[in-house]
C-alpha cells in the first residue's frame, strides 16, 4: 500500500502524463510507472527527513509559498487535474518545454531541488533508483529532474488548498508520510540506504543533522 502523498500523485500521473515520462525516458510505460512508484517515495521521505529539523520545516514551506504557489492551476478540458488538483499535465509540459528557454530554466529548477534534497547523496540516490527500475542513469536522473518539481507543486497545492497551513502543519504532514515510506519493504529500505550518511547501514541523530543542515544551507 502506498501512502497518501505518494499515491495522490501517482493518480495524477497516470495517463497522458506517464505516456510524455515513459517517452522522455525511452521506457515502457510500465517500466516508467515502477520507476516513478520507486522515485516518489525516495522524494517524498527525504524531505520529509529534512523537514524534521530545526527550521527545515519553515524554510521548506517558505519555498513553497514563494516558488511553488503557482504551480497549481484549474483544471481545464483534456487536463490531468483533478477537482482542486495540480495540473501535472500542464506543469509536465511546461518542464519538456519543446526545447524552449522556459523548459530548460524549469529543468534546471528541478536540478537545484534535487540538490536541496539530496545534496552530495544524489548520486547514491540515482544509484539505488537505478538498481531497483531497472532504468540507465541517463534515465534515472532525468526522471528526478521532472519529478521534483511535480513534487514541490503538489506540496505548494497542499498548502494552498490548507491541508498544510503553517509550517508545523507541514512538518506534520511529511513526517506521517515519511513514517508510513519506511514502514514499507521496498521504499522504505530504498530510503534508509540513501540516506544514510555514515555509511554503517543505520539511519542515526547523524545523519539526520547533515541532512537538515544541508537542506537549510543551501537555500
Amino acid at each position: 500500500m502506498t501512502s497518501p502523498l505518494v499515491e495522490g500523485i501517482l493518480n495524477q500521473l497516470r495517463g497522458g502524463s506517464l505516456q510524455q515520462i515513459s517517452s522522455q525516458l525511452g521506457a515502457s510505460p510500465q517500466q516508467a510507472e515502477n520507476a516513478i512508484g520507486a522515485a516518489l517515495p525516495l522524494l517524498l521521505g527525504a524531505l520529509g527527513h529534512n523537514a524534521q529539523q530545526p527550521g527545515g520545516a519553515q524554510a521548506l514551506f517558505g519555498a513553497l509559498l514563494r516558488d511553488h504557489g503557482g504551480a497549481a492551476a484549474p483544471a481545464s478540458a483534456g487536463s490531468s487535474a483533478s477537482a482542486g488538483g495540480l495540473d501535472i499535465g500542464g506543469l509536465l509540459g511546461s518542464l519538456l518545454g519543446g526545447g524552449s528557454a522556459a523548459g530548460a530554466a524549469r529543468q534546471l529548477n528541478g536540478e537545484g531541488i534535487l540538490q536541496h534534497i539530496f545534496g552530495n547523496r544524489l548520486p547514491q540516490a540515482e544509484n539505488q533508483l537505478g538498481q531497483a527500475s531497472g532504468l540507465d542513469a541517463a534515465g534515472i536522473h532525468k526522471l528526478l529532474v521532472l519529478l521534483a518539481p511535480i513534487v514541490l507543486g503538489y506540496l505548494g497545492r497542499q498548502v494552498a488548498q490548507g491541508q498544510a497551513s503553517s509550517a508545523d502543519g507541514l512538518g506534520s504532514l511529511l513526517g506521517q508520510e515519511r513514517r508510513q515510506i519506511e514502514q514499507q519493504g521496498g521504499a522504505g529500505g530504498l530510503l534508509a540506504a540513501v540516506l544514510d550518511q555514515d555509511g554503517d547501514g543505520k539511519l542515526g541523530v547523524g545523519d539526520l543533522l547533515k541532512l537538515g543542515a544541508g537542506f537549510l544551507n543551501r537555500r
